[in-house]
């Protein structure tokens, strides 16, 4: 009986241990560098689903797909498992938060990084 008493407290201080990170939403929303007025990037902001941010400026030349470390987390039922950039030629990149219990197919806007020399493809 002891015994999974200390199991149970042990696995109570673990969870607990994540429990921060498993909850706490993407802090790195930005904007680097200034969109230029009437350009495509001007248009969105951080916080926009990206549904609306295609209706609004079209779809990406290209993109990229990476999990994040969030995804490997126990017990971890937030967002934040994946990341998508769209890469915009003369624009510059979109980074994307997604997945999550319920909201896998939502990807949020984090972070709008303008860059004018963007090739719009992915390089490796």
């Amino acid at each position: 009986m002891k015994i999974k008493s200390l199991v149970f407290i042990s696995s109570l201080g673990l969870f607990a241990a994540y429990a921060p990170l498993a909850f706490s939403a993407p802090d790195d929303q930005a904007v680097v560098g200034t969109p230029a007025p009437g350009s495509k990037f001007s248009k969105i902001q951080p916080g926009m689903y990206s549904k609306q941010v295609t209706d609004l400026i079209g779809l990406p030349n290209d993109q990229k797909m990476y999990q994040t470390g969030k995804a490997w987390i126990p017990f971890h039922f937030g967002s934040d498992n994946y990341r998508v950039e769209y890469l915009y030629k003369g624009e510059g990149e979109l980074t994307f938060s997604g997945g999550g219990i319920g909201n896998e197919a939502s990807l949020k806007l984090i972070k709008v990084t303008v860059n004018t020399q963007e090739t719009g493809y992915v390089h490796d």
